[in-house]
């Protein structure tokens, strides 16, 4: 709930004494069950998600449960640190104990609430101002909420909720004092006398308690209670927890959540919320956003009471709620989104809703379940902090939450679409490291856990397939079909104009409102323009996504398809093997044969367009046959591309006769001597991971559109030799294109394309052609000048010498089990430094697999059986995070430090103490091509120094 923003009123309760008092004779603690409670073992401890699919099945009939870590699990607090307690602030919320349940509407007029003083304190009675905004009735449209009260530190908080407990539950001195008793003004009272006073609050208030509550204040301004990962470990207790899986800033994106698959971190969802407590201060009623599950720990303080029902029962606890607030769900029908209304577990149990309690005490964990509805109150002065995540078993409930958001038109946190088509490319990643590969890690065989006929994930990718085919075939009919561009919801979330759907799967537009847009079940209600103005836009085809669901029900080729298609990790020849049976669109531009010309000319005729409407441009790449037909292609038609990071591609077909001169104009204001880059995703280029290339490689002196040489200095221009152009509209305002082939004294030379073998018998090449924007990064290339963000290698693990072809090259051993951590440019935010870890794992036939994951996001990772391109897909998807940001053309990152980063430096095989290590390794010089190549080359030092 957000916060308001009101200013505190001078009679707010920091400013006054408080005056009721606990009245034990009345109290009203409900007659309830217990939630369950877990106590792992430390090697249960180890794996948070896999203790937490054990408790399961258990736990989720409760909704909630309690899980009280291993004794040895002790980790620090950081806001008990001097300068956080004394100094830090945090904002707080007033919260009136006694409307929670018992208030009038706020539409009702303003009449006196007559109650009966059961107990008058002795220092007067206090009044709530009658012009306060909590109970204000002036207009219908107001809603009752928590105002904004006084900020506090830690430090003054803890003296403020003790004084107010210590006073409310004070005795009279004079009743029942017996000799040698402690005096009853230090008397603590159990989370049983707290929780019988706080329902005789909220169910029968003759007294108004009005508290505190720091609330939903967000880890990333005010700090986490946990220790987060320090760029270099130093291998203490810190270092320790800063890892956990346990540890709320690592909860949300461990491996087998998929919130990973969220690039956004959304506060309070991914990042963890602090929840600062004094007694009665509540949370009421409510279900997690998207029905996620929520994890809470408390670092510090008195015991949280929570209640819990669980998901099968949240409709039994809707409908008692209703029944017993009318006139609020009358006025407020969102009401329980507003967190802000409480009804007693003991109502609830009389209407049959099943409820149970969990009391949280220091150091432990509560658990929700998906859609459990739960509340509950503080018994004193405590600090906790949650967040969310997203087993795979979520998936289901989060697909019902989406479509339960669109029948209320509520807006969305996250896309769920995005999150169910990410696990499925990682758990395929998976399949193909298990059946292809032979590599078996704890990670990838939990993907394949859930994946087979009947495995979770498939049965939540099946039931969305079945839910978009229903809707494409229920469009009115002879409605185009288009295909989405990758990058449609990249820098923006799309959501539907009516309900609210995301729409990152499929969209509906026309021609007088190309940014607005509707989801399938409101393409009809859209506008009032004729049918043939309107367009959809599908991300996938239902064929493929038919493809996608065979691939995760196990089926080998169809894993092969998605590996290549989608992911590409397949090697070019098994690509082209398994391409053609995915069905895919095939219209697409193409490239007429030039006319002969002695000189590097475009021809005109290659500018033929698709069929493609001009509003369309921005979100549409080709054009899909009508819904209710099969979609075909040739094999040829269908290139490896990775889905994730594409802009504005072409796909021309080369008709032109290799023996003739063919040239395109490129419209890019310079090129850079960066090395180690390769193709726009050619055809044959299965490694390459991005569809962009901003930074031209380094071609040995062969000659490039009118260039003798492209190794001089770092700013070059074009000459004009090439005249006609190529070009289409890109969303992210990429406006120049690029592009240039091979050629040779006689001509093309039909084996390389951007450096990318071509194999024989496909001379007849379909080209990408990558649109990028150049000219705006120049000013930044040229002031950051040559800088290199490269620190020191640590090495993490030396691994073993494996002896066999691809384990070591001329240049470097690659052990197996070798692990390395080295900190670079983030790919989630350039502006900042992240540490990696290079590691080398056995890929069975293909020799070592290389692999380099951004620390702390496991489901970041970048793979390839070559050290060199795998740091060249980093370096890839940086360059593509820089465009998305545009943070060249603000000239925040210095673009050169990419300049000359190495997979083989990058991995620490060029650092001497590394190699050293690494060839103590292998005493008896197995590794042949290295100790031959070191050999002669020391061999040529000694004569170099002789001469």
């Amino acid at each position: 709930m957000k916060r308001d923003n009101n200013i505190e009123p001078s009679g707010s309760p920091r400013s006054r004494k408080v005056s009721a008092r606990w009245v034990p004779d009345e109290a009203c603690r409900p007659t309830i069950d217990d939630a369950p409670v877990f106590y792992p073992t430390v090697e249960e401890f180890e794996d948070t998600l896999a203790y937490v699919e054990k408790i399961r099945e258990e736990a989720e009939s409760f909704g909630i449960c309690r899980i009280v870590p291993p004794p040895s699990w002790t980790p620090p607090c950081l806001l008990k640190e001097k300068d956080i307690w004394e100094h830090a602030k945090f904002s707080t919320r007033i919260q009136q104990v006694d409307l929670l349940q018992n208030r009038e509407p706020m539409r009702k007029k303003t009449r006196s609430r007559k109650r009966k003083r059961r107990r008058q304190s002795k220092k007067g009675a206090t009044r709530r101002r009658a012009n306060s905004s909590v109970v204000s009735t002036s207009a219908s449209s107001e809603k009752f909420g928590f105002s904004s009260g006084s900020d506090f530190t830690l430090e003054e908080f803890q003296r403020y909720a003790n004084e107010f407990k210590e006073t409310y539950f004070q005795r009279d001195c004079d009743e029942d004092l017996k000799s040698g008793v402690v005096e009853y003004s230090k008397w603590e009272p159990s989370w049983e006398d707290i929780e019988g006073e706080y329902w005789r609050i909220v169910e029968q208030p003759t007294d108004e308690v009005e508290v505190y509550y720091g609330a939903d204040l967000e880890t990333g301004t005010f700090g986490s209670g946990f220790p987060k990962a320090s760029s270099m470990l130093t291998g203490n207790d810190a270092d320790k927890y800063a890892m956990s899986g346990w540890n709320l800033n690592n909860f949300s994106r461990l491996q087998g959540s998929v919130l990973s698959f969220e690039g956004c971190d959304i506060s309070g969802v991914l990042v963890p919320w602090l929840y600062v407590g004094m007694c009665f201060s509540s949370f009421c009623w409510h279900v997690e956003d998207h029905h996620l599950y929520s994890l809470n720990y408390m670092h510090w303080g008195d015991p949280k009471v929570w209640y819990g029902v669980p998901q099968n029962h949240a409709s039994s606890l809707e409908a008692a709620m209703r029944k017993h607030l009318p006139d609020l769900f009358e006025e407020q029908p969102g009401l329980l989104h507003d967190l802000v209304t409480q009804l007693s577990p003991s109502i609830l149990k009389a209407e049959g809703v099943p409820i149970y309690r969990a009391v949280q005490h220091s150091g432990e964990f509560v658990l929700t379940f998906p859609r459990a509805y739960h509340s509950g109150f503080n018994c004193g002065f405590n600090c906790a902090e949650a967040v969310n995540v997203a087993p795979v078993d979520w998936l289901e409930h989060g697909q019902h939450a989406v479509e339960l958001y669109s029948e209320q038109h509520r807006r969305t946190s996250l896309s769920h679409d995005k999150l169910l088509l990410g696990s499925a490319r990682q758990a395929i990643q998976a399949l193909w490291e298990i059946f292809f590969a032979g590599i078996e890690t704890p990670g990838n065989l939990r993907w394949k856990h859930v994946c087979g006929k009947d495995g979770m994930l498939t049965k939540a990718v099946r039931m969305r397939v079945q839910m978009e085919e229903e809707r494409v075939n229920c469009l009115p009919p002879h409605l185009p079909l288009r295909k989405m561009e990758k990058d449609f919801d990249l820098e923006s979330e799309r959501e539907c104009f009516s309900c609210f759907y995301d729409l990152h799967l499929s969209a509906c537009s026309c021609n007088c409102s190309p940014e607005q847009f509707a989801c399938l079940k409101h393409v009809k209600n859209f506008c009032s323009c004729q049918m043939e103005n309107r367009f959809v836009l599908l991300r996938y085809t239902i064929d493929e996504l038919q493809m996608l669901v065979k691939a995760l029900e196990g089926g080998v080729d169809a894993v092969k398809v998605w590996a290549c298609k989608d992911i590409g990790l397949l090697p070019g020849k098994d690509c082209d093997a398994y391409v053609p049976n995915l069905v895919q669109d095939s219209e697409a531009v193409k490239l007429e044969p030039s006319e002969p010309s002695g000189s590097w000319s475009c021809s005109r005729r290659m500018e033929k367009k698709a069929n493609i409407s001009s509003s369309s441009c921005g979100h549409v790449s080709e054009v899909l046959p009508q819904h209710g037909t099969k979609l075909k292609a040739s094999p040829s038609t269908v290139g490896c591309e990775n889905n994730a990071y594409n802009i504005g591609v072409l796909i021309m077909e080369n008709r032109v006769n290799l023996e003739q001169d063919a040239c395109m104009k490129l419209n890019l204001d310079i090129l850079t001597d960066y090395p180690a880059s390769k193709s726009v995703n050619a055809l044959d280029s299965p490694n390459n991971k991005s569809d962009v290339e901003i930074f031209l490689p380094s071609f040995n002196q062969e000659k490039i559109c009118g260039f003798d040489e492209v190794r001089e200095p770092v700013l070059k221009r074009l000459k004009s030799d090439c005249s006609s152009s190529v070009s289409r509209e890109s969303p992210n305002k990429y406006h120049h294109s690029t592009s240039c082939v091979h050629q040779d004294s006689d001509g093309f030379d039909g084996k390389k394309l951007f450096d990318v073998e071509l194999h024989p018998g496909q001379s007849n090449t379909f080209w990408k052609i990558a649109t990028v924007n150049s000219s705006d990064l120049n000013a930044s290339i040229v002031a950051r000048g040559d800088l290199l963000l490269i620190s020191s290698v640590e090495p993490l693990n030396f691994g073993s010498v494996m002896f066999g072809k691809r384990w070591c090259s001329k240049k470097a051993i690659f052990p197996k089990g070798f692990r390395s951590r080295v900190k670079f440019f983030s790919v989630i935010n350039p502006t900042e430094t992240s540490n990696y870890i290079s590691e080398v794992l056995d890929a069975g036939p293909l020799g070592p697999l290389f692999k380099v994951t951004l620390e702390g996001r496991p489901t970041v990772s970048f793979s390839n059986v070559s050290v060199e391109k795998c740091w060249e897909l980093v370096v890839q998807q940086l360059k593509q995070e820089i465009l998305r940001s545009n943070l060249g053309e603000r000239g925040v990152l210095p673009l050169q430090s990419l300049k000359r980063v190495n997979g083989l430096e990058m991995f620490g095989f060029l650092s001497p103490s590394i190699i050293q290590a690494v060839e103590a390794l292998d005493p008896n010089h197995q590794c042949l091509e290295y100790w031959n190549h070191k050999t002669s080359s020391d061999k040529n030092e000694v004569n170099k120094d002789l001469d």
